[in-house]
């Protein structure tokens, strides 16, 4: 099977050889990471081990089978952050963004955050099932055991489902946390299922552990796959010879941009059903490289800001700024080969029996922007062509409008959206951000400073 492809050459008065030189400095990294995986779980690098962990496999499929037997209507995944976006992206890029509308045989439900309204929404559509006498599950995952959020969402759903089950609610119940964790202690005690998360594997790059595959492999997704597009991926990214390793090179370019100026790192998605991998994205570079501190504890503020775009939508919206202002952003481009449908512009303009609706079409003066020439809206060139080939255009004039203005960018394709290059996906940008890291000479395993706001807000509920 084929690899994402990668396109490097429009990198903005950056060289091959200046480019190949600058990932050479990750040399000693891609070292490091070959031997952590002969270590397995036991180094930061833990999740690298995830893809070719066959017990791994073989617990969450075994709880798999066993909750899908019993016949859910939907799962509710309890979570925030690294816990819950990782999942979420790979669902929507494999099942669409409109997922739950479809009437699966099982519905996923997100839970994450304090919002009152959300919450509430989904507690009424999960109470409805309920009274309904339908099975729902509760997936809590949380590494900590102790998040603010997920504690009380826990609280909120796992009350539903006693009220309605009161006998065998336990049986609805799946705990994703790490080892020994509060959480794992007091499932443990109530005889509830948990699934290990690998103490040193980080929430952000956790959707290849229990985190992610349980709720995927429950719905259906093809978790060999997944983990077997993984695999291949990290095996491109652990080659010595830089210039074929993906995750160098686009490390490198991110590291010699960003000290060129390009505090912002757009990643420009031309297919709706991907902004979830653009989100957990955002979370993978922002807490892996925003820090205070180097290695050695010197003062340095560094990080990229990530923003996610989608196309066409987008292009509407902030386009003219992407393109008149400011050249601070690096941005690479992600597309889709082969999409899932295969709509067809119908024919919409005839000249012999022309309409009131077609005049809006066809070029009426009264109804069109005088600054669009009358042939191009009587050009019956949209006329039976694809989306696809639309989309297709769309995303390859914005590159090349981005050229001419000399933006700097890569483009990324994948040739279907499927299990296998999805996967290949979450790895290569795993290990895209482990070695840009390493050139920043920051921890991309820490995020100290998102305590800092837990910490004010417990003291906030302590003295209310």
């Amino acid at each position: 099977m084929k690899l994402i492809s990668y396109n490097y050459r429009h990198t903005a008065r950056i060289t091959s050889e200046e480019l190949v030189a600058a990932a050479s400095a990750i040399k000693p990294e891609i070292v490091t990471l070959r031997e952590s995986l002969e270590k397995k779980y036991e180094t930061d690098y833990a999740s690298c081990a995830l893809p070719g962990d066959a017990e791994l496999l073989e617990r969450v499929q075994a709880v798999v089978e066993a909750k899908q037997r019993l016949n859910p209507s939907a799962l509710v995944v309890v979570g925030i952050g690294g816990s819950i976006v990782g999942t979420q992206a790979v669902l929507e890029a494999l099942y669409g963004c409109y997922y739950n509308e479809q009437q699966p045989k099982c519905k996923v439900y997100f839970v994450d955050t304090f919002d009152t309204d959300a919450s509430y929404d989904i507690y009424l559509l999960v109470e409805q099932l309920l009274q309904e006498e339908k099975t729902v599950l509760v997936n809590i995952v949380s590494k900590s055991g102790s998040t603010l959020e997920t504690q009380t969402n826990s609280a909120l759903f796992v009350d539903l489902v006693k009220r309605y089950r009161p006998l065998d609610y336990k049986e609805l119940l799946v705990i994703t946390t790490d080892h020994d964790s509060v959480l794992w202690r007091s499932a443990q005690l109530d005889g509830v299922v948990c699934l290990e998360i690998p103490k040193n594997v980080g929430g952000r790059f956790s959707v290849l552990s229990a985190v992610g595959l349980f709720p995927l492999g429950l719905i259906g997704v093809d978790l060999e796959q997944l983990r077997a597009g993984a695999g291949t991926m990290l095996t491109e990214c652990l080659h010595s010879e830089v210039e074929h390793n993906p995750a160098a090179l686009s490390a490198a370019l991110l590291n010699l941009h960003y000290y060129r100026g390009a505090v912002i790192h757009d990643t420009f998605l031309f297919s709706k059903d991907l902004a979830g991998l653009g989100v957990w994205y955002r979370q993978l570079m922002a807490e892996s490289l925003g820090k205070m501190y180097d290695r050695s504890g010197g003062l340095v503020r560094v990080g990229m800001l990530p923003t996610v775009s989608i196309g066409s939508t987008d292009l509407h919206s902030v386009g003219q700024l992407y393109l008149a202002g400011p050249h601070n952003r690096f941005t690479t481009f992600v597309t889709v080969q082969k999409n899932r449908s295969n709509l067809v512009v119908p024919i919409f303009y005839n000249t012999s029996t022309e309409s009131n609706f077609q005049d809006v079409f066809a070029g009426d003066s009264s109804v069109r922007d005088s600054s669009v020439s009358e042939q191009s809206f009587k050009d019956t060139a949209l006329n039976e062509r694809s989306f696809d080939d639309l989309m297709n255009a769309c995303a390859q004039g914005t590159m090349i409008a981005y050229q001419k203005q000399e933006l700097p960018f890569t483009h990324s394709v994948l040739p279907e959206k499927s299990a296998w290059y999805v996967g290949q996906f979450l790895q290569m940008k795993m290990i895209e951000i482990l070695y840009f890291g390493y050139l920043l000479d920051v921890n991309p395993f820490d995020q100290p400073q998102v305590e800092l706001y837990k910490q004010e807000m417990r003291k906030l509920l302590d003295h209310a």
